[in-house]
């Protein structure tokens, strides 16, 4: 077979059993919450979801924006763990829940991290946002260009902690975007999330996260309440590789909160499946080349692909690598040159660019010449 009659579809050798196709899933379990969402993180697929986009009171939730600056400026080396940082008198006053710390005295970072995650507190938090930017003020213009840059349209921010304001609020779509960066960006750090208590001051401040206590697949995230917000939740689950995030927003009460948002992971990871389908970098089949050294070249994907599915019926997920049926040398690693295609049930479900798992530089001048002359007859 010449090299012109080997067509446009390279069928790739991968074919992953899975419950994948057109299954029917029960509805979502009805939860105590005015808001909530379930995705899935490595997909993003959205599972399940109530008046997801609906602006709501965040209450502490904020913090988690808090958070992923705080982790940025040390991932960058801009502020360290063992730092002390004074306490100012605004960060002292703060109103709400507390870490106890003393005003005028300095305070290692990471026992601010810690106040500000386990206890919620909202001193540790103002503290660290004036550290960072000088004053609470200006640490809320990092925030909003933070939540621009992730892509949480819904949010507005006005202060650090949470504390109620009528331009402070968030959706149920964004607070997971943002959960899914943390652990994505920085997984160094997440292990905070999970931490059940811990010691300042000769207080023992333990963690409003019931669901740590309760689920042993659940890592984090964080709790929320204002008498505005109601009893909110976001957390994660991993189980046999699969994570899921939810977001609970405005339950009436802890233990509302809580069963909403187990009752939910359980649906997400009940009726739906994530896989794996192929990893960054490597073969999934090899194309054809014209006026290149050889006669093909490695084409994979850049990064870890994986799809969300539901669990019921058995069918088979397969995939399709579709390549430029003249691929002419020479050709940069980066350059696409075709789509990976995953389908179950005669479906597409995914598709993504593929690549050359390296550079093509041209053949000599004899190769070029006789693959003009070929291409004449293609």
């Amino acid at each position: 077979m010449t090299r012109s009659l080997l067509g446009f579809c390279l069928l790739a050798v991968l074919s992953i059993q899975s419950d994948a196709a057109a299954a029917v899933i029960p509805k979502v379990p009805d939860v105590d919450a005015r808001a909530y969402i379930v995705v899935d993180f490595h997909t993003d697929k959205i599972l399940a979801s109530q008046d997801a986009i609906a602006r709501m009171d965040p209450a502490s939730l904020t913090k988690l924006m808090t958070a992923y600056i705080v982790f940025q400026k040390l991932a960058a080396g801009q502020l360290k763990l063992d730092e002390p940082v004074t306490i100012s008198e605004h960060a002292w006053r703060s109103e709400g829940s507390r870490t106890f710390i003393e005003v005028g005295k300095a305070v290692p970072v990471e026992k601010l991290i810690l106040g500000m995650i386990v206890q919620s507190g909202n001193d540790a938090t103002i503290a660290l946002a004036e550290r960072i930017a000088g004053t609470e003020g200006t640490f809320a213009q990092l925030m909003n260009a933070e939540a621009q840059r992730l892509g949480m349209t819904g949010s507005h921010f006005e202060n650090s902690s949470g504390l109620p304001s009528a331009q402070h609020y968030t959706t149920a779509r964004d607070m997971s975007l943002l959960a899914v960066a943390l652990i994505r960006d920085f997984p160094q750090y997440y292990n905070w999330f999970s931490v059940r208590e811990f010691d300042y001051n000769g207080i023992r401040q333990q963690n409003r996260n019931g669901l740590l206590e309760r689920d042993p697949t659940v890592d984090g995230l964080k709790t929320g309440h204002t008498d505005s917000a109601g009893f909110c939740l976001v957390s994660s689950s991993l189980r046999n590789g699969m994570r899921l995030i939810s977001v609970v927003l405005g339950s009436r009460n802890m233990r509302g909160r809580e069963e909403a948002s187990s009752a939910l992971l359980g649906y997400g990871f009940t009726f739906f499946d994530t896989r794996l389908v192929a990893k960054g970098g490597e073969r999934l089949a090899a194309a054809p080349l014209w006026k290149a050294e050889g006669p093909s070249v490695d084409v994979g994907i850049s990064h870890d692909l994986y799809v969300t599915v539901p669990r019921a019926n058995g069918a088979d997920l397969k995939t399709a690598v579709d390549v430029q049926q003249r691929l002419i040398a020479p050709i940069g690693a980066n350059d696409n040159i075709g789509q990976l295609r995953v389908f179950a049930a005669g479906q597409t479900i995914a598709t993504v660019p593929v690549h050359p798992l390296h550079a093509v530089p041209s053949g000599g001048w004899w190769r070029r010449l006789v693959d003009t002359i070929r291409l004449w007859f293609a």
